[in-house]
């Protein structure tokens, strides 16, 4: 460890400290958070390290007050986290609205587990997928990446927060409970090379400043509290000053901006990973743990001489459509595997949008899938 609290190395952790160590690293200094299962050695580890390095660690009382905490440390000026799973995932959703409202820089980390309701605590699941959507009320527009190894929760914390701090608003880390629990070799990357983003401040004096007047990119500069900049935070529709207008012409302007902030810099945002596309006649379509059994299986196809590929979804939301539809026109089908009922597989049949099959592998949680099983549906697929 480095005089200032920083690991530099590499280490054999799990995914959960993984998360928290990256949280380090992207300059995360106050956690807020509740303990749950699978989530809650990402809680244990910042309490531990955040005070090390000058950071601040509370255990809150619930998941509610968790999220309004690391929203008002982040105007604070602080890049602030807190983590959860399924059941706390729910109760963090209207304050999770909040944030989108208020455009307010965040990372919210679910490692997700078996329900509804209590479920298998300790057990893996991906169906918290379209919550991580539509959770909140409201019409807005939600980045969510999914990272399948100890390595990629690491290096994907960091990501989150970056995003966080460009567009100004909460990111979500939707891991799952295999990859919080397994354990790898991690890499830490030493600070000095380190290429993180930090929150733009407004150029103009306080007199002339307005909290949500957006630059080019549709993002606003962001003043915190205490620098002289007067600001107004609130959850109704609001002007460029930030005060509250209750017309249906500024809620049109405002949520406008704020779907389109996102959407329009998808190209940005949006990140997969493809292998052996270019010749395929069927690619599984998969994220977090499921993505590494559908490689290995990809593998047993290709030696099978089926001409199958594979399509990891880094980014989850923003859904990839373009991928999906430069893909679908000259496929036999697409497979997705997904530890639910069924959740991104409509995403992808929809942009599909019938030029190929469409085929669901689902999984109701508790176990990832067989390779052998995901096999048999690409042989299946490819007839």
């Amino acid at each position: 460890m480095s005089n200032n609290g920083h690991l530099s190395g590499s280490f054999y952790f799990n995914g959960d400290i993984a998360c928290a160590e990256g949280a380090i690293s992207a300059g995360c200094r106050f956690f807020a958070g509740y303990p749950i299962t699978p989530a809650t050695e990402i809680a244990e580890r910042m309490s531990e390290r955040l005070p090390e390095i000058g950071g601040v660690y509370i255990q809150m009382e619930d998941e509610l007050a968790s999220m309004a905490a690391i929203l008002g440390a982040a105007w604070g000026g602080k890049k602030s986290m807190t983590s959860t799973s399924g059941p706390g995932f729910s109760l963090m959703m209207e304050n999770l609205g909040l944030g989108y409202m208020t455009e307010t820089p965040c990372v919210v980390v679910n490692v997700q587990r078996a329900g509804p309701s209590t479920g298998l605590p300790t057990l893996v699941a991906q169906a918290d997928m379209m919550q991580a959507r539509w959770g909140a009320h409201g019409c807005y527009s939600a980045i969510a990446l999914c990272p399948s190894s100890p390595q990629e929760m690491y290096d994907y914390t960091i990501k989150a927060f970056n995003l966080s701090e460009k567009y100004r608003v909460p990111v979500l880390l939707m891991a799952d409970e295999a990859v919080g629990h397994m354990s790898e070799k991690v890499t830490i990357t030493p600070p000095e090379k380190l290429k993180l983003v930090t929150r733009r401040k407004p150029t103009v004096s306080p007199d002339k400043f307005n909290p949500y007047q957006p630059d080019a990119d549709l993002v606003p500069p962001m003043a915190n509290a205490g620098e002289g900049y007067g600001f107004h935070v609130t959850g109704l529709t609001h002007d460029e000053r930030g005060y509250p207008v209750m017309t249906p012409q500024a809620q049109e302007k405002l949520v406008r901006r704020l779907v389109d902030k996102i959407d329009k810099n998808r190209d940005d945002i949006i990140e997969v990973e493809e292998w052996d596309t270019d010749d395929a006649e069927v690619v599984v379509v998969s994220y977090g743990i499921s993505a590494r059994i559908v490689r290995y299986a990809v593998e047993l196809a290709r030696k099978e001489g089926i001409k199958a590929g594979m399509l990891k979804l880094i980014t989850v939301w923003p859904f990839a459509e373009s991928t999906i539809k430069r893909l679908a026109p000259r496929l036999k089908s697409f497979i997705v595997v997904e530890i639910n009922a069924g959740q991104i597989v409509l995403e992808v049949e929809r942009c599909a949008a019938g030029q190929t099959k469409t085929v669901l592998l689902p999984g109701m949680g508790g176990a990832v899938h067989h390779p052998d099983v995901i096999l048999e549906a690409i042989r299946k697929a490819a007839k």
